[in-house]
């Protein structure tokens, strides 16, 4: 069976309800009449992963739409997150172009996953990172797809300090130059070396590729946690070179 057909049918046993649940059952009625019902035994938690990769794929799909139509280089950014394997482009697509076509609001899907996640708020942060992504495969972030990113986040359950520091992941901090190692620290700056210290050490922490594993989520999420942590020890770095608190070290 395929991918997107194992994840379908994953979810066909487990109660989502919801725009997730209708989002389901419609890409079950393409994709499970022609392969057949099954359960991928190998998954240790299929709910996360159902919930997860459909969620990624409901939101991107909302999120392209976000600055007009839907174009080549977001879908190829999708498949950059989620690396669909040959053969599955098309099963992927089908269930992209049903959440875009969808009835149901983003702020319904994004609600959903952030009630699924409020005792996980870091996969919550994969998941945005994931959608960052995807509106950055023109190279910027227009204010449409800027406000879309903020509301989700704030579905999530993220404050407006939690999005600055998300953001600055991505496209720097809303202050230009040097303030963007301090924003992805979430501090502020001119913060004192102890509180840089354990702002680095905890986002390290929940960032680290090895915690993605153990969450259950996609491989594909390795990645983008492994480019996370590279952009946080960069920024702790850049502050201790460039005489920001001394004690960067260690």
């Amino acid at each position: 069976m395929s991918f997107i057909g194992r994840i379908v049918t994953s979810a066909l046993d487990l109660s989502f309800g919801g725009p997730l649940g209708a989002l389901l059952d419609r890409a079950a009625d393409h994709i499970v009449h022609r392969h057949g019902h099954g359960h991928d035994p190998a998954n240790a938690d299929p709910r996360r992963t159902v919930a997860f990769t459909i969620a990624a794929i409901a939101l991107g799909a909302k999120m392209a739409r976000a600055d007009g139509d839907v174009t080549r280089d977001e879908v190829a950014a999708f498949h950059e997150v989620f690396q669909v394997p040959p053969g599955e482009e098309e099963h992927v697509r089908l269930v992209f172009d049903l959440a875009r076509k969808s009835s149901h609001g983003f702020e319904g899907y994004a609600r959903q996953v952030g009630r699924l996640f409020a005792a996980d708020p870091i996969v919550l942060e994969h998941l945005l990172d994931g959608l960052f992504h995807i509106a950055l495969a023109d190279g910027r972030i227009c204010p449409a797809e800027d406000a879309y990113l903020r509301e989700v986040a704030r579905h999530f359950g993220f404050d407006g300090a939690d999005y600055a520091r998300i953001r600055a992941h991505h496209v720097g901090s809303d202050d230009e130059g040097a303030e963007d190692a301090y924003a992805i620290l979430g501090v502020l700056p001119g913060a004192p070396p102890d509180e840089l210290r354990v702002a680095y050490h905890r986002l390290v922490r929940e960032s680290h590729p090895d915690l993605v594993v153990a969450q259950g989520l996609p491989p594909e999420c390795v990645a983008l946690a492994t480019a996370k942590v590279a952009r946080i020890n960069a920024a702790y770095d850049r502050l201790a070179r460039h005489g920001g608190p001394t004690a960067a070290a260690g």
